[in-house]
């Protein structure tokens, strides 16, 4: 199995990286695929090794917006770290894409039972979560803030 050790596993010590890469197994999908549906199960997760992931919300009466696109090293799906286990967004490939995939259940059993690989865990994963939650709020802004930069006059 070949794992990516940059982006989302490059930030964790190589003892946690190893620890969570025995858990991967490998896994590809087409271009096209749908990998998930906002508020299904989230039982699994994502390293991407090649291709492109779109992230998508679902908006009533128009097609699926596209939040963020995923690729090489980018973790995809949180979910499956909190409860209740369900899919914030949706996930559908623009590529082929080979990644390694993580039963969430074996992960988090392995976080409780070793707190220092499950802290590890965690924080790589807030770290994402972070960051996609500010280029949500900085393409929020593109999209909806002032024209004229807020000024008033």
């Amino acid at each position: 199995m070949t794992v990516v050790r940059h982006g989302f596993l490059g930030a964790l010590s190589p003892g946690h990286r190893d620890r969570l890469v025995a858990f991967a197994r490998d896994v590809s999908f087409a271009g096209g695929t749908r990998i998930f549906e906002e508020d299904g199960v989230a039982d699994r997760f994502w390293i991407i090794r090649s291709g492109l992931v779109a992230l998508d919300v679902h908006v009533p009466g128009r097609r699926a917006a596209v939040v963020e696109t995923l690729g090489k090293g980018d973790l995809l799906g949180w979910s499956w770290l909190f409860e209740p286990y369900r899919w914030h967004l949706g996930a559908q490939t623009r590529s082929a894409v080979l990644a390694s995939e993580f039963d969430a259940e074996r992960v988090r059993a392995a976080c409780e039972e070793d707190p220092v690989f499950g802290l590890a865990v965690t924080h790589c994963v807030a770290q994402v979560i972070a960051r996609r939650l500010k280029s949500t709020r900085t393409r929020l802004l593109d999209l909806y803030g002032p024209a004229d930069g807020g000024e008033t006059g």
